[in-house]
């Protein structure tokens, strides 16, 4: 199943209330609904990284402590990097499975993935471990790599006060006090430090499938032939 047909299928029995443990009422919904469109019509998403810029470079420390640096990865190829939100969001959750089953094709193009998200170490283990990642996630510490990418955002009041009601405590996620998140991003970074592709969408619940990087991935390789 395509990676956006589980993220429809999910958020229809979200919404309806097929979940034991968390049934939204219509008011709940209307506060999510309601964010997104906010976040939609600011146009911040338009104003991020896209393909054509130069990446911002970055090193951050994986979920034990030991720095990844983009540079580094670059020398050896090309890089995919994913911005999602943390391990509380199953979205989130499924894009990286979705990512985990194409990871063997992405290397298999001289490629290296990395996961980015602003959660902490712990947070990124338990990640790892909950959806069996052979990749790394990297703790973006106060959202600055993102921020650079143009991703951060500041949570609306009223759906800290939401999230707070899930049990969403992202100062405690993310060991900042801040209620900021990355909107979910995608990128492709040619070993030339230039973003060959990016995808980035404030509607949380829409994620590319993992194939789109293929081709993208196909081209890079073929210009660095030529």
């Amino acid at each position: 199943m395509a990676l956006q047909d589980r993220l429809d299928a999910f958020k229809a029995d979200f919404e309806s209330g097929r979940f034991p443990s968390l049934k939204p009422t219509r008011e709940m919904l209307d506060i999510m609904h309601r964010a997104t469109d906010e976040l939609i019509a600011g146009a911040q998403a338009q104003r991020a990284r896209k393909a054509g810029d130069v990446a911002p470079e970055f090193t951050l420390k994986d979920s034990d402590g030991k720095p990844v640096s983009s540079r580094e990865r670059l020398a050896k190829g090309p890089l995919v990097v994913s911005f999602y939100r943390g391990v509380w969001c199953p979205y989130c959750n499924m894009e990286l499975q979705a990512l985990q089953a194409a990871l063997p094709e992405i290397a298999a193009r001289g490629a290296s993935l990395v996961a980015i998200s602003p959660q902490t170490a712990a947070n990124s283990r338990k990640s790892q471990r909950d959806n069996k990642l052979g990749f790394p996630i990297l703790s973006d510490v106060k959202s600055e790599v993102a921020n650079a990418f143009g991703i951060r955002f500041a949570l609306q009041d009223y759906l800290i006060e939401l999230y707070k009601s899930f049990k969403n405590d992202l100062p405690a996620f993310n060991d900042d006090p801040a209620w900021v998140l990355p909107m979910p991003a995608r990128f492709v970074i040619g070993t030339d430090g230039i973003i060959a592709y990016a995808e980035v969408n404030p509607d949380y619940t829409q994620r590319p499938d993992p194939s789109e990087l293929l081709p993208v991935l196909d081209g890079l390789n073929a210009s660095r032939a030529a």
